[in-house]
């Protein structure tokens, strides 16, 4: 079942400068990095994305545009995450309930795990939902779209993590069997380690 009222903030607008290649684009089996994170997302019933976009952004656009993923240019990119999280959040139309945050690099994540998410929010709306695995949080947080104004009033000097710190009283942490959420391809050997781990030679 498509739920508009879910979505999902896709983060590509970095410069993936310790991989030394541009990551959503890599390729991941028969498709790429970017599109695996969006096919994950959309198998689990998400019905509203937005892919942040910015560095190589004339790359991107054009594999988004051709899946009909809607897009938003993050001019401020070189400033960090936490500007491409605003453009992100900015961009989703009234009415979202609640977010995914995911990082564009983060192509493991399972969609069962995606679907736990959404089911806790289900018995229980509100608040920030982390994924768990081994007693640490991943990715990607379910995020109740209440928080989207104060996220777009303020730049904290933490960043996002700051922001949702002050709310730890809301905070649900969710256990789930997905070493995936944990599991970011920052370097040539975490893409290679994922390969492998799920595109065995």
């Amino acid at each position: 079942m498509i739920r508009p009222e879910l979505a999902a903030v896709v983060l590509a607008a970095g410069f993936s400068s310790r991989m030394g290649a541009f990551k959503p684009l890599l390729p991941f089996g028969a498709t790429s990095v970017l599109q695996q994170i969006l096919g994950t997302m959309r198998d689990a019933g998400v019905g509203t994305l937005r892919v942040v976009v910015g560095w190589n952004a004339h790359l991107v656009i054009p594999v988004l545009e051709r899946d009909s993923v809607p897009w938003v240019m993050n001019e401020r990119y070189a400033g960090g995450m936490y500007s491409s999280v605003q453009t992100g959040v900015q961009d989703l139309p009234t009415g979202v309930a609640a977010f995914f945050l995911m990082p564009g690099d983060m192509p493991l994540v399972r969609g069962e795990t995606l679907a736990r998410l959404i089911a806790e929010w289900d018995e229980r709306p509100g608040g920030i939902l982390y994924p768990c695995h081994g007693g640490r949080r991943g990715h990607p947080p379910l995020i109740a779209g209440a928080y989207i104004p104060e996220i777009l009033r303020e730049t904290p000097p933490g960043g996002l993590r700051t922001l949702l710190g002050r709310h730890a009283a809301d905070a649900r942490e969710i256990p789930c069997d997905d070493p995936g959420i944990l599991q970011d391809l920052d370097t040539p050997d975490a893409y290679q380690e994922s390969l492998r781990r799920t595109h065995p030679v």
